[in-house]
């Protein structure tokens, strides 16, 4: 057929005397076509390095994140059997300083030795001043981190001790010189008169406040001890006061005091703790520990920062406890989550001196390694033929564990422990909120906080901001583009459309100065006049509508065709100065003369000056011009043959608008709301200077947000590269992109589908 229509054209060209062969011509189709091929192949190149980039900004992204969900791992040294170990008796307490260097053994005998955490040879040892005939009869720990230890002796008496590792640089050369202090004196302190042993002792040193527990069979001792230093004379002056407590029934198991010494912990023979507080001197309260009458605890001790308290059982299981605020006001001991390491007994729980990190170990010799606020099991790995006890170093990297006589030494590598897809998207309860909650709150006062890295609030922030800009700029943006491209003139047309899209080159940093600096105090300031204006703006554009509609025609005549828009912009114009002219006698009138507090006092509506409202407002002026663009070609695009058909069929041009027009522009104008919701999501400089950024999630539009892309631009620069906050702002990029790309999918599937439905029209 192609042959035919050639030699028919060629022969009709040679009637005519006309020659589409020439050298000339041949050549001339020869560069088009080359031009085609090279154009077609720059496309698809440049589509595929687009796509390309997509992809490996994707795959950063998550190689950056993926080592935040892998658990931890240990590598073990060979043990090593310390000629030492053999005379130095039963250990009570090991622990390791900073570097990882030198490491600190306190035996039954009441000697402490310190040696190399390396090749674990001997360096120094010390003999506490323990009085002629007593024995070391417990171990009390101060918080994670102090290095402070209390010791109950036989004889009713406390010796309380710290281990220090100076450093010092003599020729150039690092060296820690391990030893002992006595910040209470070499005394021991009494607190049984009549001379019992101590089964059980905790400690808490509170500034200058030292208190003291112990407890001899069921009786219970605490002791207040004040220090006082004369920065004159260097005089050290003791204070003594005794507590007198309600006393236990059954045998004392754990004594716990909490750092602040608002709280002593009993842990008691029948699994239940006796809650007492020390400022009011009274029970709060027995709570029962275990559910499962055939466990009993075996071993508990307090977390980083002394809030929570860390319950392990015979039966594997380590349980977290604090004290929570309920609504009349009382606080009580509370469950918070539970951890199951194996099925036997705890024997020693190691808590990390930096956070909220513990280790466990077992009467099997299994060493367990756990995160609180994560609710995170990282690893469970035996490391020993039996029961043994451990050391955690202060950066929670090394551990040291003595077991039949032999020590062995543990790296471990454990860098992001605190994320869980629980702790990132579902509420935590953490210490001292009264219920679980979602919260961001990536810093703190003190090292001792717990972190709190959930998306769901950014996330939640993001979509808010975007609903409430798509909820004032897409029925705006279609309404205008649908109306310039189908009513207005095309003279009009041309002057509107160029100056709406202009508005799109206005730089998004500007927007947000003005809806930080200016806008939001003064919606702040006239919030009656505001809503009256977003009320009676319709309804007074509806009006002039119907008021021209019943004017004469003669009248109506005198305004060209597609001209009458130009008659709303008074309306407009007197509608807005008489809305916010009116706002404070309404202010008056209506919310004795404060909405803000009519708000906030009667409907129980919390306001912040930076809200959603300011965000949609600014926004919404930012996100219009993609709309309006992109869905006013897509409605002037429909072929004018529809259009004139319809209307030579009878149709109005409301019914031809409607049931033509819109349906053949739909996928245009579902695309253009689209992109105007990605625009809205990925949005920064706005919401970063308009919304306050408090990460909350609340619906309420007088109330502010954080979005995700604002969290990545105001943190980044402040978190360190490689740390758990750095991974989680890149996954915060990568739900962001993740978003965005299943948006558009989902977008081109619906443009498609509707494409394929109304292309018969």
């Amino acid at each position: 057929m192609n042959d035919l229509a050639s030699d028919t054209m060629t022969a009709s060209s040679k009637s005519l005397g006309l020659d589409f062969n020439t050298p000339a011509l041949l050549r001339k189709r020869r560069v088009r076509a080359l031009k085609d091929r090279l154009a077609r192949w720059c496309v698809s190149v440049g589509g595929m390095a687009v796509l390309g980039a997509i992809t490996l900004i994707f795959f950063y992204l998550a190689y950056i994140v993926f080592p935040m969900f892998q658990g931890a791992d240990i590598e073990t040294r060979k043990p090593v059997q310390a000629a030492w170990l053999a005379d130095a008796g039963k250990p009570l307490l090991m622990a390791l300083e900073e570097q990882n260097q030198v490491g600190m053994r306190l035996s039954e005998r009441g000697q402490v030795q310190f040696f190399d955490a390396k090749s674990m040879a001997p360096l120094t040892s010390a003999d506490l001043p323990l009085p002629a005939d007593t024995q070391v009869v417990s171990v009390g720990l101060d918080q994670p981190g102090s290095n402070r230890v209390a010791l109950g002796l036989s004889n009713g008496q406390v010796l309380v001790f710290e281990h220090a590792y100076p450093v010092s640089y003599p020729n150039d050369v690092k060296t820690i010189t391990p030893g002992l202090k006595y910040p209470f004196g070499e005394a021991p302190i009494t607190l049984d008169e009549q001379g019992r042993a101590l089964d059980h002792v905790g400690v808490s040193l509170n500034g200058g406040s030292l208190m003291l527990a112990a407890s001899s069979g069921t009786d219970l001792h605490v002791l207040n001890l004040g220090r006082e230093e004369n920065l004159m004379t260097g005089e050290v002056t003791l204070s003594e006061e005794r507590i007198d407590l309600a006393q236990i029934a059954e045998p004392i198991k754990e004594l716990i005091i909490d750092p602040r010494q608002q709280w002593l912990y009993v842990i008691n023979g029948r699994a239940t703790a006796d809650v007492f507080s020390l400022r009011t001197k009274e029970l709060n309260g027995r709570y029962k520990l275990l559910t499962d009458a055939n466990a009993e605890v075996t071993n508990a001790t307090s977390l980083l920062g002394g809030i929570s308290m860390l319950v392990g059982d015979s039966k594997g299981g380590i349980a977290q406890w604090f004290m929570v605020r309920e609504d009349d006001g009382k606080q009580v001991f509370t469950q918070i989550r539970s951890f199951q390491m194996a099925d036997s007994a705890i024997t020693q729980i190691m808590p990390e001196e930096r956070r909220k990190g513990f280790l466990a170990l077992d009467a099997k010799g299994n060493l367990g390694i756990f995160h609180s606020t994560a609710h995170r099991t990282l690893l469970v790995e035996p490391v020993a033929d039996g029961a043994a006890i451990g050391s955690l170093s202060p950066r929670a990297n090394r551990v040291l564990v003595e077991s039949d006589g032999q020590l062995q030494r543990l790296l471990i590598d454990n860098p992001h422990p605190e994320i869980s897809w629980s702790s990132l998207w579902g509420k935590v309860w953490y210490e001292n909120y009264d219920k679980p909650d979602y919260v961001w709150q990536s810093t703190s006062a003190n090292t001792d906080a717990e972190p709190k890295l959930s998306l769901a609030p950014v996330a939640f922030g993001t979509l808010k901001a975007a609903f409430y800009a798509m909820l004032l700029a897409a029925p705006l943006a279609i309404a205008a583009a649908i109306y310039t491209a189908y009513f207005m003139a095309p003279a009009m047309r041309g002057k509107v459309k160029p100056v709406i899209e202009l508005m799109e080159a206005l730089p998004t940093v500007i927007l947000g100065f003005f809806a930080g600096l200016f806008l939001a105090p003064y919606v702040e300031g006239h919030l009656p006049g505001i809503f009256s204006l977003l009320i009676f703006t319709p309804i007074g554009i509806l009006l002039a509508g119907f008021t021209w509609s019943r004017l004469p025609e003669s009248v109506r005549l005198m305004v060209p065709d597609g001209w009458e828009a130009a008659l709303l912009i008074p309306v407009i114009l007197l509608v807005g100065f008489i809305s916010l002219s009116m706002s404070g006698h309404l202010e008056v009138w209506l919310f004795d003369g404060n909405m803000r507090a009519w708000l906030s006092n009667d409907l129980g509506i919390p306001f912040d000056q930076r809200n959603a409202l300011v965000v949609g407002l600014a926004m919404g002026f930012a996100v219009i011009p993609n709309i309006y663009s992109i869905a006013e070609d897509a409605v002037f695009s429909v072929p004018k043959s529809l259009t004139f058909g319809s209307l030579a069929l009878g149709a109005t041009p409301w019914q031809t608008l409607t049931r033509v027009v819109i349906l053949t522009a739909s996928p245009g104008i579902f695309s253009a709301v689209m992109i105007g919701m990605g625009r809205a999501v990925g949005e920064t400089m706005i919401v970063l200077m308009a919304t306050g950024n408090t990460a909350i999630m609340d619906m309420n539009i007088f109330e502010g947000l954080r979005t995700l892309a604002a969290n990545v631009a105001v943190e980044m620069p402040e978190s360190a590269v490689g740390s758990t906050h750095y991974r989680v702002l890149f996954l915060s990029a990568l739900v962001l992109l993740s978003f965005t790309f299943v948006m558009n999918t989902l977008a081109e599937l619906v443009r498609q589908r509707l494409r394929v439905k109304y292309a018969s029209l």
